[in-house]
């Protein structure tokens, strides 16, 4: 993974919330906000919140004594968040690394991280610090999205992307959000942080869009892609988005489209 990779920040965040959360984020935060509350936690640990979907969606499901701590690494995600999430006292935002958490040992029931831990740069370490933290009997739960072929419309963003840059074509998407898709890798790394009780779902979704122009604003602006179209032409970012949203309606027709997105989630049982 690239240092730059994990940057989200200047315009990123509220292109990224704009776009990208209804495109592809919002499905799996409702699956994951279900699974949380089932649950009926005093005590949520978030990691790598982002612009808050899974947070606002989880909030309104939560007891009213519940304590909620709502984390990412980049400073800029938790600032928008803060401006997207309704007055809440339960929830208390912070800037963390997830191999980092600021709490103590055994003081949360779940952690809870939505597409995120792609971007640990030691995964069994960010496992084993969610060990950390949970109480006995307490869940960390996860979605990490599936290969990129399996989500049809990123898929095709990413070709246009590829193709406007044949000699050196970014690689974001497939080595990093769509980069840490193997269930047998997955399970073994938690295994190895110290969880026994180990349960994957992979789970099909739909991604639906307004118009062609949106997944490749989403995908091109909103995401550290960006940083790696600008570094190869920055000139071009504009006329590398309008090819990216051809390539869309070329697949998916020029009004709105819709196509398949996969992801695994993930339940391990402390």
């Amino acid at each position: 993974m690239s240092t730059t990779d994990v940057l989200f920040s200047g315009a990123i965040p509220e292109t990224y919330d704009t776009f990208l959360v209804p495109l592809i984020f919002q499905p799996y935060a409702d699956d994951l906000a279900g699974r949380v509350a089932a649950r009926a936690p005093e005590d949520i640990l978030e990691t790598a919140a982002g612009t808050g979907v899974v947070t606002r969606t989880l909030a309104p499901l939560l007891a009213t004594t519940a304590r909620y701590i709502a984390t990412d690494l980049n400073q800029a995600m938790i600032d928008y968040a803060q401006t997207r999430q309704p007055n809440d006292g339960r929830i208390r935002w912070a800037q963390a690394d997830a191999l980092a958490l600021p709490v103590g040992d055994a003081s949360v029931d779940v952690v809870l991280c939505q597409f995120g831990v792609m971007f640990f740069p030691d995964r069994v370490a960010g496992f084993a610090e969610a060990h950390r933290v949970l109480r006995p009997g307490g869940a960390l739960i996860f979605s990490v999205w599936d290969v990129l072929e399996a989500n049809e419309i990123a898929a095709t963003v990413v070709q246009a992307v590829a193709e406007a840059f044949p000699e050196d074509p970014p690689k974001f998407f497939s080595r990093t959000p769509h980069g840490y898709h193997d269930i047998a890798v997955i399970r073994e790394d938690l295994l190895k942080a110290g969880f026994d009780d180990v349960t994957i779902e992979t789970l099909d979704k739909r991604s639906d869009a307004l118009s062609p122009q949106g997944p490749a604003i989403g995908i091109c602006k909103g995401t550290p892609l960006r940083g790696e179209i600008e570094a190869r032409d920055a000139g071009r970012l504009d006329a590398v988005v309008d090819s990216a949203a051809e390539a869309v309606a070329r697949k998916f027709g020029s009004g709105a489209a819709s196509g398949r997105i996969r992801a695994h989630v993930v339940t391990a049982i402390h």
